[in-house]
């Protein structure tokens, strides 16, 4: 083999690594969309709206996959759209759902759903009371959307303060605290 055409062998053997390199880290990009925008999205929870379930700076898997089979139902953990501030996203419990009436006992703080007082164990017992400036009880829930609330019921802006949401506006089912490692633990 002449010098000339090991160059040539040499060129085209460092452009096919190249092309598979480029390959590969496309590919990796790709499957990496496509899982967060079908499967899961990660999100880190700012405030502590929803404690002592999950806590103020808490690293959060939301699946997407189950919300494809089935309506968000009372008592899952959702991530949804911020109906106020577009591009941001809320995770609340969903606590109603379309055609279900929702009313806050301001005098003993339980919430009722078509007339029955939830069993609310992650509030810690902590009492739910009306917001002001918000949106009047008792409240019947617009079919295709939910009524959600964080489990901190005394440091929460949710559809107390802003109604109902759209089913649609619905981006996830939290399902999985995994950082810091002492809060690892699956959500209901």
């Amino acid at each position: 083999m002449d010098s000339g055409q090991h160059a040539v062998s040499h060129r085209s053997g460092i452009l096919g690594t190249f092309f598979k390199l480029l390959f590969m880290v496309a590919f990796i990009l790709g499957l990496s969309w496509l899982l967060r925008t079908f499967v899961f999205q990660t999100y880190e929870i700012p405030s502590g709206s929803m404690e002592d379930t999950i806590m103020t700076g808490d690293m959060v898997f939301a699946e997407k996959v189950s919300y494809y089979f089935r309506e968000p139902e009372p008592g899952d953990i959702v991530t949804f759209q911020d109906p106020q501030i577009p591009g941001r996203v809320l995770i609340k419990r969903c606590i109603a759902v379309g055609g279900q009436t929702v009313d806050i006992g301001d005098e003993d703080g339980l919430v009722r759903v078509d007339g029955v007082a939830l069993s609310e164990p992650y509030t810690d017992g902590a009492p739910s009371f009306t917001l002001s400036g918000g949106v009047s009880f008792p409240y019947t829930v617009p079919e295709g959307s939910i009524w959600v609330m964080g489990d901190n019921r005394t440091n929460s802006q949710d559809s107390r303060y802003f109604g109902a949401v759209p089913v649609s506006s619905v981006t996830g089912r939290g399902a999985l605290v995994y950082w810091p490692v002492s809060d690892f633990g699956l959500l209901d």
